[in-house]
C-alpha cells in the first residue's frame, strides 16, 4: 500500500503533460501527495486487519481437520463393535460445542471487561453471559469491533474449534461403555460452560493471568489438560470395560479394529496441529509475526517428531517388541508437550520436550492399569499426564514464566475441572445412567445403542 503513495504523483507527472496539461498534472501531483494513500485512512492497518483474519480462518479449518482426526483415532484404537458409537459421538460433540459455545460458551470465555464476577483490574473469575454476535455484513473499517485485530467471525470460529477439541479428548477415553445422550449431555455442560469459564483466567484476561502471570500459549493446560482431567474423572465413575482387568490383576488387551485408521488419525492431528499452534500468535501482520509463526510450526513438528521417536525407542527397549499404538500416542503427547510453549523453544529444545512427552506416555498407560483406571484410547496420559509437563516446561524457555506461577493454575484449574466434572458425572448417574447394562456392552454400543454397524459384511460372514 505504500507503494500508492509514491508511485501516484510520479504516474500523473508522467501522463498528464502529455496532453499538455503539465501544470494541472504539478497541482494534482501534490495533492495526492498531501492526500496520503489513496485507498483510505490506514491501509496499513487494513492489511493487519486482514491478515490476522485469514490466520485464523486458515489456523480454525486446519484445527477443525482435527476433528476427523479425533474420530479415526477412537474409530481405529476401539473394537469393531463399538466404532459407529465413536463415529456418532464425535459428530453429535462437534455439533453440540459449536452450539452451546455460540449461546454461552464465546461471552463467557471472552468478556472484554464485562465481568460477572470480578474485574479485569482484580482479576475476572466469571465472564459475561449472552450470545455470540457478529459485525454487520460489509462492515466498514470505523464499524468493525477491533480493527486492530482480526474480524469478529475469524476469532469466533478459531476459538470454537479449541472448545470441541477438548470435548473430543473425553469421547476416546470412556469408550465401549458409556451411553450416548449422557456422554452428550456432559459435552454440552462442559463446552457451554466448564471449558469457557477455567479458558477465561487466562485467555480472556482472567485472574490467572493477571495475578499469577500464568503462561500458556495455546493451551496445555487450558484446553489438553482440562479434557484429560474431565475424562479421569469420567472414568473413575464410569468403571473399566468389563473383562479388562481379570481378578489376578492381569490387563486383558483389548486390540484395536483398525490399526491403519488409528494411524490417519495421528497424521491428521499432527498436520492440524500446526493451526492449532501457528495461530495462537493471533497475529500475522509484520514480519516478526510471520517469522514467529514459521518457528512455531517447526517447532510443533519437532516436538511430534521427538515424541513418536522416544516411544519407538522406549517400547523397544522395554517390551522387545515396538507398540504401534504406543509410537502414535507418544507423536500426540509431544505435540501436547509443546502446546504451552512453542515459539521459544530451540528445533534442539522443541525435539526434547516433545520426546518426555513419549516417555511420559509409555510410563503412564500401564500405570493406569494398575490403578485399573480403564483408558480406551490413552487420552489421559497423552493430554493430561504430557499438558501438565508442557505447562511446567515453558519455564525452561521462556524468561517470562515462573515455576510458581505455572504449578499453582495447573493446580486451580486441575481442581475446578476434575471436581465439577465428578459432581455432573455424578449427577447424571443418578439422574439419567451413564453406563449401558452388561448385555449391552458384550453385544457392542453399535447395536446395543444405534442398530448399525460400522463393519456389517464381518459380523456377518
Amino acid at each position: 500500500m505504500t507503494k500508492l503513495k509514491t508511485l501516484a504523483p510520479l504516474a500523473l507527472m508522467i501522463a498528464l503533460p502529455g496532453l499538455g496539461f503539465a501544470q494541472e498534472a504539478a497541482e494534482a501531483a501534490e495533492a495526492v501527495a498531501e492526500a496520503g494513500p489513496v485507498v483510505g485512512t490506514d491501509a496499513s492497518s487494513d492489511s493487519i486487519f486482514i491478515f490476522n483474519s485469514l490466520l485464523f480462518l486458515v489456523g480454525g479449518f486446519l484445527v477443525f481437520f482435527m476433528a476427523a482426526g479425533f474420530a479415526m483415532l477412537e474409530a481405529g484404537l476401539v473394537r469393531s463393535k463399538n466404532v459407529t458409537m465413536q463415529l456418532t459421538k464425535n459428530m453429535g460433540l462437534f455439533a453440540i460445542a459449536a452450539i452451546m459455545y455460540y449461546l454461552i460458551g464465546y461471552n463467557v470465555m471472552y468478556p472484554l471487561g464485562s465481568w460477572s464476577i470480578g474485574t479485569d483490574e482484580t482479576g475476572g473469575y466469571l465472564g459475561a453471559f449472552g450470545v455470540a454476535v457478529l459485525e454487520a455484513v460489509g462492515v466498514t473499517r470505523d464499524a468493525a469491533d477491533d480493527y486492530g485485530y482480526a474480524a469478529t467471525g475469524s476469532d469466533f470460529f478459531f476459538q470454537l474449534m479449541f472448545c470441541a477439541a477438548t470435548a473430543s479428548i473425553v469421547s476416546g477415553t470412556l469408550a465401549e461403555r458409556i451411553k450416548l445422550w449422557p456422554f452428550l449431555i456432559f459435552t454440552a455442560v462442559l463446552t457451554g460452560l466448564i471449558y469457557p469459564i477455567q479458558a477465561s483466567w487466562k485467555w480472556g484476561g482472567g485472574f490467572l493471568d493477571s495475578q499469577y502471570g500464568f503462561l500458556d500459549f495455546a493451551g496445555s493446560t487450558v484446553v489438553h489438560s482440562v479434557g484429560g482431567w474431565a475424562a479421569l474423572a469420567g472414568a473413575l465413575i464410569l468403571g473399566p470395560r468389563i473383562g479388562k482387568y481379570a481378578k489376578d490383576g492381569r490387563v486383558i488387551p483389548m486390540m484395536g479394529s483398525n490399526l491403519p485408521l488409528a494411524t490417519l488419525g495421528t497424521f491428521i492431528l499432527w498436520m492440524g496441529w500446526f493451526g492449532f499452534n501457528g495461530a495462537s500468535q493471533l497475529a500475522m501482520g509484520s514480519v516478526g509475526d510471520v517469522a514467529d509463526i514459521s518457528r512455531i510450526f517447526a517447532n510443533t513438528n519437532m516436538a511430534a517428531a521427538g515424541g513418536a521417536f522416544a516411544a519407538l525407542i522406549l517400547t523397544q527397549l522395554l517390551f522387545k517388541k515396538v507398540d504401534l499404538t504406543m509410537v502414535l500416542n507418544g507423536a500426540l503427547a509431544g505435540l501436547v508437550s509443546i502446546t504451552a510453549e512453542p515459539l521459544t523453544p530451540t528445533l534442539g529444545a522443541a525435539t526434547l520436550i516433545g520426546a518426555v512427552g513419549g516417555v511420559i506416555v509409555v510410563f503412564a498407560v500401564p500405570f493406569l492399569d494398575k490403578l485399573k483406571i480403564d483408558d480406551v484410547v490413552g487420552a489421559i496420559p497423552v493430554h493430561l499426564f504430557a499438558g501438565i509437563w508442557g505447562t511446567l516446561a515453558v519455564v525452561l524457555t521462556n524468561g517470562d514464566a515462573t515455576i510458581g506461577g505455572q504449578v499453582i493454575s495447573i493446580i486451580i484449574v486441575g481442581v475446578f475441572v476434575f471436581v465439577v466434572s465428578s459432581v455432573l458425572w455424578l449427577i447424571l448417574r443418578a439422574v439419567t445412567g451413564i453406563r449401558v447394562t452388561e448385555e449391552e456392552e458384550i453385544m457392542g454400543l453399535d447395536m446395543a445403542e444405534l442398530g448399525m454397524e460400522a463393519y456389517p459384511e464381518f459380523s456377518k460372514g
